[in-house]
Order: structure tokens, then C-alpha cells, then sequence
């Protein structure tokens, strides 16, 4: 059994829909995943967009997630999960979730939503830590990382 990781609302490779975006209500989407490795004691999810103008573009990170959960509801940061989940600082300098907003006309980008089954139930970080902070905290303890690519477009 493969580690996957995917949303009900956009297929892997598929439209992220305007809800999820900055463009729309800006709540994070719905991920689900399965067959984590049995070693598995904590998540984290990073968010990236390798398609910004300037280079990768974080938009949020979740971490410390207990392994016993297995998804992460919608605007799971807002309702019922927030006080739960630890949240790094995004590119847009806010400690919470910030869908995509790429610069109109700048065609698809593409946006990586990654999981990673860790060897420790925490990561050490600094409250205030960054996306690009959690996810180098994290790197040395990935056992296993399931990815969902989901895309979106400005006119």
C-alpha cells in the first residue's frame, strides 16, 4: 500500500477550486490521506508554489499533526482543529493557511501540496518559525512523503 495523500475537492494535477484561493474565501481544502508508514509519529503538510515569479512561494505549513489523524478538514485552521494544529508563518507573513494568488496573467501554477510521515511525534522550531523553517526542522526525520499537486490561474 502506498502513502497518498488527496482532497475531495481537486483531483491530483487537477483545478484547485476558487474557494481555496485568496480569490475566493481563502480556506484551506479538505486532504485526506492513508497507509502511513507504521513508524509514523507525527505530519506536517507544506504547501508550495515552485511556479512564483521570484522562486518558491510558501503558503502555509501545518506540523505536529498527532499520526493518529488522517486528514485535516476543511479551513481546518478555523474550525474545530485550529487550536489543535501548529502553523508556520507563510510567504505572505501570516501564521495561518493563504490559498493561491498568483500574479494575473502569469499562466498555471502549480501548487505542492506535501505530507510527510515523521520519526518523532515533534519537530523543533520556534513559535513564529516559517514555512521554509518547519519544513527544514522536519527534513531529517521524513520517514515517508505523500504529494498532491493542485492547480490554479489568474486571467
Amino acid at each position: 500500500m502506498t502513502f497518498s495523500l488527496t482532497s475531495p475537492v481537486f483531483e491530483d494535477g487537477g483545478a484547485i477550486p476558487q474557494k481555496y484561493t485568496r480569490d475566493g474565501q481563502n480556506v484551506s481544502p479538505p486532504l485526506k490521506w492513508k497507509n502511513a508508514p507504521k513508524e509514523t509519529k507525527s505530519f506536517v503538510v507544506v504547501v508550495e508554489d515552485p511556479d512564483a515569479p521570484r522562486g518558491t512561494f510558501r503558503h502555509w505549513a501545518c506540523y505536529d499533526i498527532p499520526s493518529t489523524v488522517s486528514e485535516l478538514w476543511e479551513n481546518a485552521t478555523k474550525h474545530g482543529m485550529g487550536e489543535r494544529l501548529c502553523q508556520g508563518v507563510n510567504d505572505f507573513g501570516n501564521p495561518h493557511y493563504d490559498g493561491p494568488e498568483p500574479p494575473h496573467g502569469h499562466g498555471v501554477h502549480h501548487y505542492h501540496f506535501r505530507l510527510a510521515a515523521l520519526s518523532v511525534g515533534r519537530i523543533d522550531v520556534a513559535q513564529g518559525a516559517t514555512v521554509a523553517e518547519i519544513w527544514a526542522a522536519a527534513e531529517p526525520h521524513v520517514i515517508a512523503v505523500a504529494e498532491l499537486v493542485g492547480t490554479y490561474e489568474r486571467g
